[in-house]
């Protein structure tokens, strides 16, 4: 396990403890958490990217469009 020092302004420090408190986590926890949603947010990107390069843009739209038609049949008011 490694130690990371970060500089950032005093109010903010002092808000992630206040919302480190709330969660009842300490702040190493918080920002261990935090971290944990950039990296996923990232790998979900580039997964997404990689993806779409491979994709087939007018047949992903027409799933798109297939999709929407069953959603729109699904909320319709049935008749009977």
């Amino acid at each position: 396990m490694s130690t990371l020092t970060i500089r950032m302004p005093d109010d903010k420090v002092e808000r992630l403890k206040v919302l480190a408190n709330r969660r009842k986590i300490s702040l190493n926890k918080l920002m261990d958490e935090l971290a944990t949603v950039a990296l996923t947010e990232h790998d979900a990107r580039v997964r997404f990217e990689a993806r779409s390069l491979k994709g087939n843009a007018s047949k992903a739209l027409e799933l798109l469009r297939e999709l929407d038609q069953r959603e729109s049949g699904a909320h319709s008011p049935s008749k009977g």
